[in-house]
């Protein structure tokens, strides 16, 4: 089993796939010549050529359309933004055009396309740069959403998405790439829509996805030591959530705060708390607790900048509260 960071996963997939299917390609800002603004495609325009990896101009809604037509028409493309900030520009092209065609054309059209980048808070970026924005695109029907949190996640979910005969958007956070992680030797999928327990336990169930999962990992062993058993369940899969999954972990342990790094506000994780509610009530034996950021634009101080992010501490303060355990 090899070590490699984040971004060498990402490699890695996208290297493969490549050689694995002549319909993939991947297109993007800096993606060939410069190999990346995050090296994510170190290596691959010296490998496949120009007609397979593609630089393109400063113009998310221009080759974001020009991916979505290039699927509709046989290939498989991979869109690289250089942020979901930027991805913004593009929201048509993938909302009303990539999510709809199946749909539209009844069957006729098939969109198979990965959309791909970095999202989340960094470190002095401020407030159009330091956005964490996957609810936007898990809320819309007819694309599927991953949050890879480990380097084995990413190579695995990223195969799985290029593979995937409907459009998929990925969610790499932007702190990780440099992360390492063990990955398994040889070819692997992970499934798009499995969730996975990353630490198991009794009292109390700690839901996440994404950056924020070894945040939750450190809350829990602070847990631990203050005699708690906290079962972390990393989401993986934003859109199809693995409801059964969520459901079985919070049977059992009758009790569920939920960690993201978006506002709060129509999150995937207050959706994941509404369900949990709902669907769990005569089980749970205390209210769904949400840990988010904060419902501000991101601040560029950097002492703001923390202040307006989930954290340890506030993990460990919410689960003592659904503990009945406050001080």
């Amino acid at each position: 089993m090899a070590v490699m960071t984040y971004r060498e996963a990402l490699n890695r997939a996208l290297d493969e796939e490549l050689a694995r299917d002549d319909r993939v390609l991947l297109m993007g800002e800096e993606v060939g010549e410069y190999d990346g603004a995050y090296k994510v495609s170190k290596g691959l325009l010296a490998k496949y050529g120009p007609n397979r990896v593609l630089d393109t101009p400063i113009t998310e809604l221009g080759f974001t359309g020009l991916g979505v037509g290039a699927a509709m028409a046989g290939l498989r493309p991979v869109v690289e933004w250089m942020t979901h900030n930027f991805a913004l520009l593009a929201l048509d092209q993938v909302v009303n055009e990539a999510a709809k065609m199946r749909y539209m054309s009844g069957g006729q059209f098939s969109v198979p396309i990965v959309f791909r980048g970095p999202n989340g808070p960094a470190e002095y970026l401020a407030s159009q740069h330091s956005q964490a924005l996957e609810s936007y695109w898990a809320h819309v029907p007819g694309l599927k959403v991953v949050a890879p949190a480990t380097p084995a996640d990413a190579y695995g979910l990223l195969k799985s998405a290029i593979r995937d005969d409907d459009p998929v958007v990925m969610m790499e956070a932007e702190m990780m790439y440099g992360l390492k992680g063990e990955v398994p030797d040889g070819e692997f999928l992970v499934p798009i829509g499995k969730a996975e327990v990353r630490r198991p336990g009794t009292d109390i169930t700690l839901i996440t996805y994404s950056k924020p999962l070894w945040m939750v990992l450190e809350a829990a062993e602070e847990l631990a030591r203050q005699g708690f058993s906290a079962e972390v369940l990393d989401l993986r899969t934003l859109r199809p959530l693995d409801e059964e999954a969520i459901y079985a972990s919070v049977s059992k342990t009758n009790r569920c705060v939920v960690v993201t790094e978006s506002w709060p506000q129509a999150s995937v994780a207050s959706h994941v708390a509404w369900l949990v509610s709902r669907n769990c009530f005569d089980r749970l034996d205390a209210p769904v607790e949400l840990v988010s950021g904060e419902d501000v634009p991101m601040p560029y101080n950097h002492a703001l900048e923390l202040a307006a992010q989930p954290n340890v501490p506030k993990v460990v303060a919410a689960a003592r509260r659904v503990l009945y355990a406050e001080a």
